[in-house]
């Protein structure tokens, strides 16, 4: 009796790179045509993971910058003849994010991560404090605080905005509470309203971690003029960039003073800071502990060149959320963001949350079937205290229930400007295409 010869592989397992057999996976007939595959009653389209036919043929990023010659121009011109460090860009970049956010005062920094760190000293966090924190957020948001020695304590977030819960942090003030830092998740602005009612009633700080949220406006008023301090990022990723950078806007003279004393070691030449002042023209003194936290002017040139593009940015970046939104509302498998009704959001990340009881896999392989297909994703975030330095801090698993739901079904989908209406196109067939092979 003559034996079939035996296929190579086992029907339904990865390619090459993805290790494995993917829990909860239901395999189907290998089909590199990208054909349909029978799944029960259904016909559904082989997924690239299963060797099926990707929908494109080189990978879409989740996030990448925008140069172009004018900002090439303008980094070449410092660099042929300007100051590199501590020169006039620096001064006209600052005067410009006032302009942009309507704040009084601006101080550039070296990044986002340092821009904080000025915030919480300017705040006056210190050891025996406690700072409440956005527990959906980049690590920085809550290091900050440890910096300076105080406490985070994190909040949970509202389940529908993933922005910070007004109702948590109102839970979790103490007699040691000194301030709050909320994050602007995913550019959407935070409920200022609630949260500046809290603060005026405990009397603490808000700082404002808008490190997503450039251009983004609250009530009409544009993100860095509402808080008592507002942090900003210009990582590439952002919607505009210095290469790295970051910034701290303020309305209040004092802590704009101190800001830049931080900033640059401590050192003042201003004489009424100084312990004992001088007329000497050489003299500066050191009154404090500082940083050098120092943006320099490559980067704050690059910086003024962007914000000539931040409302093209903005346009597009909302016309691509618009997209989106609009072909996954109708899919009852995912969850789109709620937005407030007072946040005119510029967004920095799009996220598409999957409903794990109507798919019948989870985050983890929809994450892996989307780079088969060459849509690069990213997950934002892990709750901050689920790092293992936190671990070792005594911090534990449970403490904000809204925050760990989300994170396990979370993943965010590739927006930047220069992504083209036939990218969008493609992440969103591919989108469709894991949905349908995994819907139950």
């Amino acid at each position: 009796m003559r034996r079939r010869k035996r296929q190579a592989g086992k029907p339904g397992s990865p390619p090459a790179g993805i290790k494995g057999r993917i829990k909860g996976a239901v395999p189907g007939r290998r089909n590199r045509s990208g054909a349909a595959v029978r799944k029960g009653m259904r016909k559904v389209e082989q997924l690239a993971i299963f060797g099926g036919t990707p929908v494109r043929e080189t990978p879409v990023h989740y996030g990448k910058q925008y140069i172009d010659e004018e900002d090439i121009r303008a980094v070449s011109e410092v660099l042929r003849d300007g100051d590199l460090t501590c020169g006039p860009m620096i001064d006209a970049a600052e005067r410009k994010l006032c302009e942009v956010t309507g704040a009084k005062y601006a101080v550039l920094v070296s990044n986002g991560t340092a821009a904080l760190h000025l915030a919480a000293l300017a705040a006056g966090f210190g050891e025996g404090d406690e700072v409440i924190v956005s527990s959906i957020t980049f690590a920085a948001s809550a290091n900050c605080i440890l910096y300076c020695g105080a406490k985070p304590v994190f909040a949970d977030i509202d389940p529908e905005t993933y922005n910070i819960d007004p109702k948590s942090v109102e839970r979790l003030i103490t007699p040691r509470t000194k301030g709050i830092v909320a994050v602007d998740f995913t550019g959407q602005a935070v409920e200022h309203k609630a949260l500046q009612d809290i603060c005026r009633k405990h009397g603490l700080r808000l700082i404002e971690d808008a490190a997503h949220a450039i251009g983004t406006r609250y009530g009409g008023r544009a993100v860095g003029s509402i808080a008592d301090m507002t942090c900003f990022s210009f990582h590439p990723v952002k919607t505009i960039t210095s290469g790295e950078g970051g910034a701290v806007t303020t309305n209040d003279p004092k802590l704009w003073a101190r800001l830049r004393r931080l900033r640059a070691h401590g050192i003042t030449r201003n004489r009424e800071e100084m312990v004992h002042p001088t007329d000497a023209l050489w003299y500066n003194e050191q009154v404090e502990l500082g940083y050098n936290y120092r943006m320099t002017d490559i980067q704050a040139a690059l910086l003024l060149s962007q914000f000539k593009k931040l409302d093209r940015f903005a346009a597009r970046r909302r016309e691509i959320v618009k997209k989106y939104d609009e072909a996954f509302s109708h899919m009852p498998e995912i969850a789109l963001q709620r937005e407030i009704p007072e946040s005119d959001t510029v967004r920095h990340l799009y996220i598409l949350r999957l409903k794990p009881e109507r798919l019948t896999c989870g985050r983890r392989q929809f994450f892996d079937a989307l780079g088969a297909e060459n849509i690069c994703s990213q997950v934002h975030y892990l709750p901050v205290y689920w790092h293992s330095y936190y671990e070792k801090l005594g911090y534990e698993k449970g403490l904000c229930p809204n925050a760990e739901k989300y994170y396990e079904e979370a993943m965010s989908l590739p927006l930047y400007y220069s992504l083209t209406d036939s990218d969008v196109d493609c992440v969103i067939r591919a989108v469709r295409k894991i949905v349908s092979y995994y819907r139950r």
